[in-house]
């Protein structure tokens, strides 16, 4: 049986820009991506900590090192520049992968520079 658990984490990133003109998605720095696992066009959840709107949508890769969280498309609309945000990554896991996964997370700052990275432990 597979089940449905964390992959990674972006937490408290800041969207730098809301264009519901553009093709849908979320453009995430390409250097955050390759810190935490997550690739183009991979399924992730967003969480808007100030409105607590929540979409799904898919990643761009963005330029690296420009720090960028653009929500694009129709989702745009759930959030604004400045916007604190949770992006989940999640991933269909067999038991034995899921006691060898270390969930990864980056914790944002100012500017949107990673602080910190953490790992979560698996629960069982």
């Amino acid at each position: 049986m597979l089940r449905k658990v964390l992959h990674s984490k972006l937490h408290m990133p800041r969207v730098t820009a809301a264009r519901p003109d553009y093709v849908g998605s979320v453009t995430i720095d390409a250097q955050m991506l390759e810190a935490c696992g997550m690739r183009v066009s991979d399924a992730v959840e967003v969480a808007n900590c100030r409105t607590g709107d929540r979409f799904e949508t898919y990643v761009f890769r963005g330029e690296p090192g420009s720090g960028v969280i653009e929500v694009n498309g129709a989702a745009a609309r759930l959030v604004e520049p400045g916007d604190p945000l949770i992006i989940m990554h999640y991933a269909l896991m067999s038991d034995d992968e899921y006691r060898a996964h270390r969930p990864r997370v980056l914790v944002f700052g100012e500017g949107n520079v990673i602080e910190r990275t953490l790992s979560y432990q698996p629960g069982c």
